[in-house]
């Protein structure tokens, strides 16, 4: 059974750090394509970060890069999604995915639950 479970959100000030964790079971994130994506109350759910493969550079949307970094531990099975300079926009519910699509090379999508991460002013 295949199983991504997510950790570390919670309450941080504004312009502090945090660190998610996706770890993952019954699959070899080596092998996938990975990625975070958020949703924040009212609006639709967006890509933060992905890394198509294991040793490649992720890419980041616009609003997060220079901030965020998406951290294959391939030994542990977990994702990592280091936030820096957090602000009030990066208020959401934080989501894991492993699977889809890395070019024309397609897989099985699997999700995390979600964590929530809320930046007080």
């Amino acid at each position: 059974q295949v199983q991504l479970v997510e950790s570390g959100g919670g309450l941080v000030q504004f312009g502090g750090s945090l660190r998610l964790s996706c770890a993952a079971s019954g699959i070899r994130i080596s092998d996938l394509p990975v990625a975070w994506y958020r949703q924040a109350p009212g609006l639709e759910r967006e890509l933060v970060a992905r890394s198509t493969r294991t040793g490649g550079s992720p890419i980041y949307a616009d609003s997060v890069k220079g901030r965020f970094t998406l951290i294959r531990d391939v030994a542990r099975r977990t994702v990592h999604l280091q936030m820096n300079n957090l602000n009030s926009d990066d208020t959401a519910v934080y989501y894991c995915r492993a699977g889809g699509c890395a070019g024309s090379v397609c897989s099985q999508e699997y999700w995390g639950q979600g964590t929530q991460v809320t930046v007080s002013s």
